[in-house]
């Protein structure tokens, strides 16, 4: 035993704390790395690469001279292609430095206002069956994922959202997107989602929800015109079907206030397929 020990310790006396510090940097980045795969539907690209490589594997094995060196030819520039690829994933990686809060020029009371007129309005928009996209900005800027639509600049409402969803506004079509405790602009289009593990029957609002989501950390309310449901998608998974409580809740979480229980209980949620 002591043995083992004289010849062990000499290692754990060569590691230096930098070595530390590159293993954890390390683990993060490949923890990282499979979370959004899993969660953008990139593991099915990962695992063609894993199958391409037991083939190159193979080709070096029995000698396939032509096949070896076309797939030599591929894993040579495979940087670039992992760079196409996964463009939008690392375009939302490198967004987020340097970037602003939500609610950086917002009180908590403020905050709350937003989240409960936002609730309030994604509910009763679902009531009447008008379709609605609602994005909070957090921390990534959204002038790069949308097309410009028209300047609002006014304070979170109900009525308002109201108004601007109906079926005969202009604006009904495109989304609304809140900066910093207000409605900043409205009729703005986003990019829809390229994961091709989607549902099929998914809709082109609720498309446009993950397809933000995917690229950014925004929070994008989503209201079925056809059957009046309310969900919310983040991080690029969609939560289909909320209830008015839910969604006050992980809006408060999300947004980091603190949760303020309501005693008037919202409208029920009205089931159904996404639009």
């Amino acid at each position: 035993m002591n043995e083992i020990l004289e010849g062990v310790l000499p290692l754990f006396s060569q590691i230096r704390w930098q070595d530390l510090l590159d293993l954890g940097l390390l683990w993060i980045v490949f923890y990282k790395i499979l979370n959004l795969a899993k969660r953008t539907g990139a593991v099915q690209v990962l695992a063609g690469l894993g199958v391409l490589a037991l083939l190159y594997l193979s080709s070096i094995w029995l000698e396939l001279i032509a096949f070896n060196y076309l797939l030599e030819v591929f894993f040579s520039n495979l940087f670039l292609i992992l760079v196409i690829l996964f463009q939008g994933e690392i375009r939302r990686a490198l967004a987020q430095i340097g970037s602003n809060s939500f609610f950086s020029e917002a009180s908590d009371k403020e905050g709350t206002h937003v989240v409960e007129e936002l609730a309030k309005g994604a509910f009763s928009l679902a009531a009447k069956k008008h379709g609605a996209l609602i994005v909070i900005e957090r921390e990534i800027a959204l002038e790069y994922f949308i097309e410009e639509g028209v300047p609002i600049d006014a304070d979170v409402s109900s009525e308002l959202l109201s108004t601007i969803f109906q079926i005969k506004s202009p604006l009904h079509d495109g989304a609304v997107i809140v900066r910093r405790g207000r409605v900043h602009s409205a009729g703005c289009f986003l990019p829809l989602s390229r994961n091709p593990v989607l549902d099929k029957n998914l809709g082109t609002r609720h498309r446009a929800a993950l397809g933000l989501t995917e690229e950014t950390d925004a929070l994008v309310i989503v209201v079925s015109e056809e059957k009046g449901q309310v969900g919310l998608a983040k991080g690029g998974a969609l939560l289909p079907d909320v209830e008015h409580a839910s969604l006050r809740k992980v809006l408060y979480e999300e947004l980091r206030l603190k949760f303020k229980t309501s005693s008037i209980s919202g409208p029920a949620s009205v089931g159904g397929g996404p639009s």
